[in-house]
């Protein structure tokens, strides 16, 4: 009777063993997938500048990309590099990131790496420089995590057969592993609570929206009732109002909504009518121009799988940028003429 116990328990511990191993997988698997995946905007609102050929070749080679065939997106941009040499730099940025994406099933880090070094050494002025080094950063340090996950999943494997070696011993490394699958569950509500909160659409328009640039917080309001508030990523110098154009800062002030673009490269976006009277004249004393097309937008065009990673980086030119899904809610819920209300 005792031996026939623990080969119940043992044969229950091995199931539960294998659903653990299984859960906690994928969730390593999704976290430094994001580790990863989060300096991929910083190339952020730069604009493509190549002829109609050289543009053409791009989309083609993107499309090939949003569908998932890595494969031909990677020697769409190879011939990209041997047919227009000037646009080599951006090429190799792209196709370094190709490399690296957690869903290429052939992906080759080292390949990845060797791009970003190339594009460094073979275009030592180019925008994409600093990209690229802090890519470099990035897939170095996830190649030391997989390393890591590695390391652990071993330590489970190992930890499985001590289990099968002890039988009646095993009750202690039972609750180890129980523990490990409930703190995994707790995880997952807490994701799905998140998700059904994010994806709950007011009814009512906004008449106001506050932009809180250091909580980077975009609240909707209406008759002084937040309706919904959305975490958001600013220009890459985010500290103090914008002064003039190309400095990369997001406005401090109060605007309206004054036009939307449903076309956009960024997916959707509504443009803000920065620059007012304070800042033209700010502008004129400093002997500047103060720029322009500042809008609320969502995520680059092909980019949309980040979700809501971008917010750890403060990647645009000074624009505010959200989600595309929750750019399509703002769209609705903000007509034209909504104030918008900037705070440092």
């Amino acid at each position: 009777m005792v031996l026939r116990s623990s080969n119940i328990l043992l044969t229950n511990t091995k199931s539960n063993m294998g659903k653990k191993l299984r859960i906690l997988g994928k969730h390593l698997s999704l976290l430094f997938a994001c580790i990863l995946m989060t300096p991929m905007l910083i190339c952020g609102c730069s604009h493509f500048n190549g002829g109609f050929e050289t543009k053409s070749s791009f989309i083609e080679a993107n499309d090939f990309f949003s569908q998932g065939n890595y494969k031909a997106s990677l020697s769409k941009y190879q011939q990209i590099i041997e047919k227009y040499p000037t646009a080599g730099e951006r090429a190799l940025f792209e196709m370094g990131i190709i490399y690296a994406h957690p869903g290429n099933g052939q992906k080759d880090y080292q390949k990845s790496l060797e791009c970003f070094h190339k594009l460094i050494k073979d275009y030592p002025g180019s925008e994409y420089k600093k990209d690229s080094e802090l890519m470099i950063f990035n897939v170095n340090n996830v190649i030391v995590k997989d390393q890591t996950i590695a390391t652990q999943q071993a330590q489970i494997e190992a930890l499985r057969q001590d289990v099968q070696r002890r039988g009646n011993e095993n009750i202690t490394l039972q609750k180890k592993i129980e523990a490990l699958e409930q703190e995994v569950r707790s995880k997952e509500n807490e994701h799905i609570k998140l998700q059904k909160e994010i994806f709950v659409i007011p009814k009512e328009p906004a008449d106001k929206i506050l932009i809180e640039k250091k909580e980077r917080l975009l609240t909707l309001i209406s008759k002084g009732k937040v309706l919904k508030t959305y975490k958001i990523a600013l220009g890459g110098n985010p500290n103090g109002p914008k002064e003039r154009q190309g400095d990369n800062k997001t406005p401090e002030g109060t605007y309206v909504i004054d036009s939307r673009n449903r076309d956009s490269n960024y997916h959707q976006s509504l443009h803000i009518s920065y620059p007012n009277e304070k800042d033209k004249k700010r502008a004129k004393q400093l002997g500047v121009s103060p720029g322009g097309d500042i809008m609320v937008h969502g995520l680059k065009n092909g980019f949309s799988w980040v979700g809501n990673l971008h917010t750890e980086v403060d990647w645009t030119k000074g624009c505010i940028a959200v989600t595309d899904e929750e750019i399509e809610e703002i769209d609705r819920l903000a007509p034209n003429g909504t104030i918008v209300e900037i705070r440092p």
